[in-house]
């Protein structure tokens, strides 16, 4: 079955009080940031193909406003986490095109020091917990992060993003039951693109309209939002973000979203296979998340045709910019495999000398 259109809301959020008061500078900051993580994954795309990467590779393509519109609202002691797709969640939060795609490369310079490759992007201190491949591993996760905000007493939040079909997996289940009962001030965001790897909804979630419905049963708040809106994304994110650090109470919400590419660059099948190429055309047609805003912000008078076309190049030249500092960044060596395990024998601390890394006498 094929993902239906969505149908977009016929409420301005551009009058939401979160977006009343953005700048221009702040508008075309977010319409930046989006095309700059659509050229990082084009750009990623061509060097897998040229066999520079290895691994899986899962581009973001077409759920740019998602990543860009969450970070625009975090504060200092908001904190990120998400699943396998984690590039342009990266690249939200600040970090650069240069440590990603050497990470990408699997190179020395990259964030991760090219140990982690596509799934694996950290960057903690801009709060941004990664990246992480098992399905579902990232929720118990999340609930820790604002567990430890609480604990800490501090005014914050995490947001932890999940897939449409990481929603059947028994520790997020586990996650919501502790998050209610704890109240603790942690956003499961679920980004639902339709396709659990390469099997419908319908098949593989068994859901009465919404999969955050399903936040019902733990006596959980949740939410439905068209993702290609970011305008209606971040007016929606506030209000749970806002209820988190004010109130400590979760929120479960799932954002209707999706991609242009298979689950991963090695998906054969998402093109006349599990979906049709009508299909993936009608989306990138009428419901790009780029292109819909940079009509809202041409109509504005925010942008115009050059400032387009200016901002477009810009991200392009980064973007190749990035695959020569990475092609230029040395591997790692061998005798890096055994450094980053354990933090206390790379640091040579008491505890390393005698192997108790975790247990006192």
């Amino acid at each position: 079955m094929a993902k239906p259109a969505k149908k977009p809301s016929k409420k301005d959020f551009s009058k939401d009080p979160i977006n009343k008061g953005l700048t221009p500078e702040q508008k075309v900051a977010f319409y930046r940031d989006m095309v700059r993580i659509r050229h990082f994954e084009m750009a990623a795309l061509k060097q897998y193909n040229k066999g520079k990467i290895g691994g899986f590779l899962h581009l973001y393509n077409g759920q740019e406003s998602i990543a860009v519109g969450s970070a625009s609202l975090m504060g200092d002691h908001d904190h990120m986490i998400t699943a396998y797709r984690d590039h342009g969640h990266g690249l939200s939060v600040g970090m650069n095109m240069n440590e990603c795609m050497a990470e990408l490369l699997g190179k020395i310079d990259g964030c991760s020091k090219g140990k982690g490759g596509s799934m694996h992007f950290f960057a903690p201190d801009k709060n941004y917990w990664g990246g992480h491949g098992i399905v579902g591993g990232q929720t118990p996760l999340g609930l820790g992060l604002a567990y430890g905000v609480k604990y800490l007493e501090q005014e914050g939040c995490c947001l932890c993003y999940l897939g449409d079909g990481a929603i059947n997996q028994g520790a997020f289940h586990e996650s919501l039951n502790m998050a209610s009962l704890m109240d603790l001030p942690v956003v499961y965001i679920i980004e639902n693109n339709g396709y659990s790897m390469g099997t419908t909804q319908e098949r593989s979630s068994s859901a009465p309209e919404y999969l955050a419905k399903r936040a019902e049963g733990y006596n959980m708040e949740w939410d439905v939002v068209n993702g290609e809106n970011i305008y209606e994304l971040r007016a929606k994110l506030n209000e749970v973000m806002e209820r988190a650090r004010k109130e400590s109470k979760p929120t479960l919400l799932e954002i209707d979203t999706y991609r242009y590419y298979g689950h991963s660059v090695a998906d054969a099948n998402h093109r006349d296979g599990y979906r049709e190429v009508e299909e993936i055309e009608l989306h990138k047609k009428n419901h790009d998340p780029i292109i819909l805003f940079r009509d809202v912000l041409i109509k504005e008078g925010v942008l115009n045709e050059d400032s387009v076309k200016q901002i477009d190049k810009s991200a392009k030249a980064e973007a190749n910019d990035a695959v020569k500092f990475a092609d230029a960044s040395p591997a790692p060596t061998v005798e890096d495999i055994s450094k980053d395990v354990y933090w206390e024998v790379d640091n040579k601390t008491e505890a390393a000398q005698n192997g108790r890394y975790f247990f006192n006498d």
